[in-house]
């Protein structure tokens, strides 16, 4: 459960630093890192609040989650938008539906089972 919560943190230095110094990271990395790491955190958030449940379960409800979260974006009620307007509410819940952003959040997901399959599970053994 530590190693999962450790994950967590970070995963969010390690986005949150990908906005604060996307000025000198390759553009690549600057336009994608966000997402494919927060979709990478909430992958480990599922692992850690339900460690007796599968990597693939983990996986599946990260993608649902994600997915779910990208399409809400689609809403654009006024409540909504103000929640989406704070720091806190753009981070959590983004600000505007992108496509490419489905395909983000996959790979962040894959990546963090990748390292949950071959270096958290290969600790456990």
């Amino acid at each position: 459960m530590l190693k999962y919560a450790a994950a967590i943190v970070v995963t969010i230095v390690l986005g949150l630093s990908s906005r604060r110094f996307s000025n000198v990271l390759p553009d690549i990395i600057a336009v994608n890192a966000g997402d494919i790491l927060w979709a990478s955190m909430i992958y480990f958030g599922f692992r850690f609040i339900c460690t007796k449940r599968s990597l693939a379960w983990a996986a599946g409800w990260s993608v649902i989650f994600c997915f779910g979260i990208e399409f809400s974006q689609l809403y654009q009620a006024e409540w909504i938008v103000a929640v989406r307007n704070t720091v806190v509410g753009s981070l959590i819940l983004g600000r505007g539906f992108l496509a490419i952003d489905l395909a983000r959040y996959v790979i962040g997901i894959a990546a963090a089972w990748i390292v949950d399959k071959f270096a958290f599970q290969r600790s456990k053994r």
